[in-house]
This record gives C-alpha cells, structure tokens and sequence, in this order.
C-alpha cells in the first residue's frame, strides 16, 4: 500500500524543470503552426495564465508607429484593439526598462491605472509582467498575468514566464512581419482603389469632398481641409470642410500656416498648434473648436506650380509622423490633375451656366443667327415676344420667320452682315399674323477669337403698354412686387398668409438732429441715409415696404417667401449697422454728427396685401408678426443694443454669427413671453474685445439671473464688464440684479416685463 506521505510528495526540480521543457516544447510546436498574429496572442495568453495559475492574462505588443501597446481582445465575432502609452502604467514600465515586475499588492503601487478595473468590474490584486524579447534581446513587447489562484508571483513564475513568451517570440515576430507586410499591401491596393475612384470624379464639388473624406480617413485626422489658389483674387479657398459641414473658406494665400505652406512649397507638421506663432487661433474662438496639431502639405501640379494645399488637423492619438506626412504628399501629388481638370470643368460650366441663366432671366428677347442666316437659339423672353415655342423658331430662316411684314430686320440683318458693326432701332412695330407690339431692337455681329463671323445676335426689348406700366410701378415698389402684381395682381391684392421675417430700423435722437440741421439739411440727411440702408435691404434681397419717418419698414419673404429668409435678415441688420460705420466715418470727417440707429428682427406670419381705399392703395404687411419686429427695435434702448432679434428669428438661422441671449420679455400687450437675442457680428475685434469671453460670462451670469441667484449672477456679469467695459448690457443686467436683491419678487420666474413699446 501506498503510503500517504509518497503521495503528498513535492515534485522534486528535476521534475519541474522537465515538465517546462515538455511545456516550453508544447508552446513551440504550438504557435509554430499557427498563420496569424491573433492566434498567437490568444494561445500565448492562455498558457500563461494557465501555467501561472492565473485568474487572467494579457499579452501588449509595441506599436513602433505611435510608441502604443497594444493588445488585441475577442469581442463576440470581432476583435477591438485596446491601446495604452509604451511609458505608462506596469506594462509601460516592464516595456522601458525590460525588466520584469512582481507586484504582490496592486492598489500600492502608484504605476497602478484603477481606472480600468473600475471600467470593467475586475479587482486586480497582484501582477506579474515580463518583457518579450527576441533571439537578439529586443524587447516587443510585455506579459501580463493577474491575481494568481495561491499564494503570491514568485520570481521562479517570473522565469518560467519569461521563457514561454521567449519560446514564442520567433513566430510571434514572423507573423507580425507578415501581417504588416499585408496590411502595407492592402494599404496600397487601397491607395490605388481611392486614387482611382477620386481621378473618375469631374465635378469639383463632388471631388472636393471625396479628397477631404480619404484624406481625414487616411490620415485619422479629426478634420481636413483642401484649399485651392484663386489667382484672381489671391486667395485659398475651399467649399468643403470635412467635419464643419458644407462652407466655403476664403483667406488670402499669404497667411496663416496655409499661407505660409502655399508660398514656401514646403510642408509644415506641427505637433502643437497654440505654440507656434504662426498659427491664428481667432478661428478656433469663432467656432468653439480646439486644434491641436496640424500637417499642412502643398498641392502641386504636373508642372511644378504650386496650385493649393491640404491641411489636415488632430490626429486621433497623438501627432502627425513622417509617414503621414510623406502619405499625404503621395495622395495630393496623385490627385493634383484631377483637381485641375475638375477646376477647368467648373469653370467651362459655369460660364455656360452664366451665359444660359443670363440669356434666360434676360426681359429682353434674344435669338441667335448663324453664318447662313439661321436661327439657333431663342430665350424664354423671345417665345413669349413671338408667342410661340423654340420649336417653331430654332432652325427657321430669318426670312421665312420674320417675313415681309418686318422687312426692316432683314434689311439690318444684311448691313451689319457687310459693316461687323452693331445698329439699334428705338419704338419700332414688330408684327405678327394677328397684332403687333411696340420694341426696342438692337442687332449684334458675333464673331471669334480671329474676327471670323460666327454669325448674330438679335436682342428685342417689348416696351408695349404693358411693359411700359411696369416700368411706372417698379418706381414705386420693388421689382419682384411689380412683377407679381402684373401676372397675378387679383391674388396677391387680395391679401395671403405667409411667414416672413420682418426689419424694424430707426434713427435715435433724430429730433435732436433735426434741430440742428434744418429743413434742408434734415431731408438731404435722410435722403443720403436712405439710399445707403434700401441698397443693403436690395442686396440681401429683401423688400422695402415704406418709411415711417425716419424709421424704415422691410420684409423678407415677401411676396414670395424663400428658405434661408431669415439668414437674409440677419445679414442684412449686419450689413446696415457695418455700412453706418463707414458712413458716419464720413460725417465725423466733415465735422458733422454721426448717426445711430436701433434694428429689430422678427419671423412670424404676417398678412400681406394691397390695403387701403379705391383711390389710394398700399401694398403692406400687418400681424402680430410685424408688431413685435417694431418692439424689438424700440427695445434697442433698453438694453443698449442695436440688432435684437426674436426667438422665432434665432431658431430658424442655418448660418453661423456671434449671437447672446440678452432676455426673456413679456411685450407690452402680450401674456406670453419672447427670447430676444443680440447679434454681434457688426463689431470690429477693436470695439468688441474679448468677445467670446464676454459672451461665455455674459452668458453664466444669465443663467444665474434666471435661476434667481442674483448675487452669483452679478459676479459672472462684473467679469463680463472688466474684459469689456464699453459693453452697457453688463451694466444694466448688475443693477437689475441690484434691485432684484432689495426688492425680491415673489413668485419669480426669470421674466421680465416690458411696461413700455
């Protein structure tokens, strides 16, 4: 019988060390008949846990490329990879100093990251880690064991350990080499794939937009942008800027890191942005993001020229490298003529497109002849002049078309054919089967680069009774209006409901500079300060509906309302207050008082229609709509401002601009309240300083107001008034707070109440 002592025998060393070389043998047979990397890191991590008696292992390979470890983890049919610093935490230390760690308490050890055992529920007691090294002793990478089942790691575990990952290290190297060996080969057919797919794209937009995505992808960038030289106006500009949204960028090609890029033909690779001089943080405060490295790269042609750059921002895990940059130099070499070729079609298209929406939205009929006297073309202003289709004129011979009734054509038609010089005849009577009308009509040679005759151009300008009333009543209104009322008046007169965004304006102390001017010099004032903010109105295409004084009533989104009519106005009140500016600039030079005026903005449904008696009509607009546009702009005063709009207006921008939110109101004859908001974009850096800052504190402080914490709230506004003490909203919004504090209402809620218009 045995006895129980042989049985509780201890294995002797011989015994140990022969059952590690069985394991050690084992591990090399093992992963030596493995193909892939994942394989080898999930076996290698089973036998170390196994053979440590471990509750769980890991196996960080070193990323040469990003200084990252990393380990490879299944995650149900896929695999993600986790990734840490090859200097920080146990395995970066193991890594650095390619000496092995046993840690018998994890939580005392300061190189311990708790954070991931609070992000997995795991408790991490002790640690054993050993470095992974070659043949040639370079160290690849760390073993990682955790909580062993018994006792503690000893350094015969550590031996051991060390050995089995040598044992491995061989293939482990192999297959890394192979596996980066086919991902920089798929990495190259994939190359191949998008340079294919981009050089296929002719449309510039399109194309644009392909490049920046690769490249953002490519790259792992947050952010990329392609700017294109305009020679004309010396200027990199791009239309698309991935992650910002659809845009066009124009800055001059001379400055900024871009700039500097686009003159020197160098690249520049800036690991951190805000330390370099050159580098012009104003756009990051304009939209609240935050750059932190930049690869910037030129974009050259096949001739050498320099014809933009390619900027890319923030790589995903740290900065730009030498591969990168040499990565992106290949792509942008290789897209260069696909740029050039798309650039050239855009521009061929958009001439095309220019002549062809220029010949249709011409008034004018226009028809084209060739050398044989044939019509070629005819704009939709000449079908509806000769009352028919294209198909009834394209192709015909003046002669027949025109016929003997208007032999006065044919007979201009045949000089100008001789002198190749152009002739115009005013009020003559064109005819046709039925009626004739009244034009104007002007008769063009056409003729190519080597002043060979490609034919004429006929342009006929229909002054009949009807064209002649628009004429009187585009006077009196805007165009557009005209034109409606013209086609269909019965409508319109009858008043609709639409949703537009009216424009309150007035001029402050106007009687005060009346008293000093006069008569006279009163009406040449408004007359000089009209025509400055109707030609803004116009510009932004919105509609004068009249004066009121001096005070100036516009809608836009009327007669007909548009998308983005709302941005319209916006721009417009910015556009005002800017050429103010440098109107008052003017006065100020020639001694005289400077003008300031107050801007209210409201989007809202309105009735327009032709309103009044049947002597005296007045096309105009009324509703609640129009009458909170007027509050707005008297409140102005209140809160010294001069552009307020609406919550409604606000909630309906698309566009980007310096915007607060100044108060939430109760108008005079409303229960309901409004959100007014302040637009800023009118002000220079100079007279706004600090803006973002102010409005960051501007911003808390009325947070706090609204909450009630009155006290708090003038604290952030005095940090709002300290950057900027010019800015008066500050002001009223501390002593506001100062008389909420003695005299504190009882059910507050954050509103308040307007007691005058």
């Amino acid at each position: 019988m045995t006895s129980r002592k042989s049985i509780n025998k201890t294995p002797s060393k011989t015994d140990v060390k022969l059952k590690q070389a069985e394991t050690l043998l084992s591990v090399s047979k093992r992963v030596s008949a493995m193909e892939t990397v994942d394989e080898i890191l999930e076996s290698l991590v089973e036998i170390a846990t196994y053979e440590m008696q471990a509750e769980r292992g890991s196996l960080f390979i070193n990323d040469p490329v990003t200084n990252e470890l990393y380990s490879r983890v299944a995650m149900g049919m896929q695999r993600r990879e986790i990734r840490v610093m090859n200097d920080s935490g146990i395995v970066g230390n193991v890594y650095q100093s390619g000496k092995g760690l046993i840690i018998k308490n994890a939580y005392r050890d300061k190189r311990f990251d708790k954070s991931i055992d609070e992000s997995s529920g795991f408790l991490t007691k002790s640690i054993l880690c050993t470095p992974i090294k070659t043949v040639k002793g370079e160290i690849i990478g760390c073993t990682q064991v955790l909580n062993k089942k018994k006792g503690y790691f000893t350094k015969a575990d550590m031996s051991f350990l060390e050995l089995i990952t040598s044992q491995a290290a061989v293939a482990l190297q192999s297959n890394l080499y192979v596996e980066k060996v086919q991902k920089a080969h798929e990495d190259e057919m994939e190359f191949t794939d998008i340079i294919s797919d981009i050089t296929g794209e002719i449309k510039i937009e399109a194309l644009l937009k392909k490049v920046m995505d690769e490249a953002t992808r490519i790259l792992k960038a947050d952010r990329s942008t392609l700017f294109l030289n305009d020679e004309k106006t010396n200027e990199l500009w791009s239309q698309v800027g991935q992650g910002l949204g659809t845009t066009e960028i124009r800055l001059p090609n001379h400055v900024g890191i871009a700039g500097t890029v686009f003159q020197s033909n160098k690249s520049i690779n800036i690991p951190h942005a805000y330390a370099d001089l050159r580098f012009n943080p104003s756009f990051d405060k304009k939209t609240g993001y935050f750059t932190r490295s930049i690869l910037c790269v030129p974009l050259v042609n096949k001739i050498g020229k320099t014809i933009g750059v390619t900027q890319a921002l923030n790589k995903k895990g740290g900065p730009f490298n030498d591969d990168d940059e040499q990565r992106l130099k290949a792509f942008t070499a290789q897209i260069a003529i696909a740029l050039e070729n798309a650039q050239l079609f855009s521009d061929v298209q958009k001439i095309k497109n220019y002549n062809d929406a220029m010949l249709q939205s011409m008034s004018n009929g226009v028809i084209t002849i060739d050398t044989e006297k044939k019509i070629v073309t005819c704009n939709s202003a000449g079908e509806r002049i000769f009352q028919t289709n294209s198909k009834n004129i394209i192709g015909k011979f003046v002669k027949n078309f025109f016929g003997e009734k208007n032999s006065w054509i044919l007979e201009r038609i045949n000089r100008i054919n001789e002198t190749k010089t152009a002739e115009s005849v005013m009020d003559q009577e064109l005819k046709f089967e039925k009626e004739s009308i009244s034009v104007n009509l002007t008769v063009l040679p056409l003729t190519d680069e080597n002043d060979e005759s490609l034919g004429l151009m006929i342009m006929i300008d229909d002054i009949s009774s009807e064209k002649r009333m628009k004429s009187t009543m585009s006077r009196y209104m805007d165009p557009g209006l005209a034109d409606q009322l013209m086609g269909e008046g019965s409508e319109l007169l009858g008043g609709q409901d639409i949703e537009a965004t009216l424009l309150f304006s007035d001029v402050r102390s106007f009687t005060t500079i009346t008293e000093q001017l006069g008569a006279q010099g009163t009406v040449k004032l408004l007359n000089d300060y009209f025509t400055i903010m109707v030609d803004c109105i116009n510009k932004s295409g919105g509609m004068l509906d009249k004066f009121i004084g001096d005070a100036i009533m516009a809608g836009f989104g009327v007669p007909v309302a548009g998308e983005n009519d709302p941005d319209r106005a916006v721009k417009c009140g910015i556009s005002m207050l800017e050429e103010l500016k440098k109107w008052n600039t003017l006065r100020i030079s020639k001694n005289l008082l400077p003008v300031e005026i107050g801007i209210g903005l409201n989007t809202g449904h309105v009735v327009s229609g032709n309103i009044g008696s049947l002597k005296r009509m007045d096309f105009t607009m009324i509703g609640d709509g129009v009458n909170l546009a007027a509050r707005l702009e008297s409140a102005c005063k209140q809160y010294a401002a001069k552009l307020l709009i609406s919550q409604f207006t606000y909630k309906k921008l698309k566009g980007i601009y310096r915007i607060r939110d100044v108060d939430l109101v109760i108008v005079k004859g409303k229960t309901q309240p409004v959100g007014v908001y302040e637009v800023l974009d009118f002000y220079s850096d100079e007279e706004f300083p600090n803006v973002m800052e102010v409005l960051g504190h501007f911003k808390t402080g009325i947070e706090k107001f609204r909450k009630g914490s009155w006290k708090k709230a003038i604290d952030s506004f005095n940090k709002a008034y300290q950057l900027h003490p010019e800015d008066k909203l500050s002001q009223i919004y501390i002593k506001r707070c100062e008389y909420l504090i003695s005299n504190p209402p009882k059910n507050w809620n954050g509103v308040w109440v307007m007691t005058s218009k």
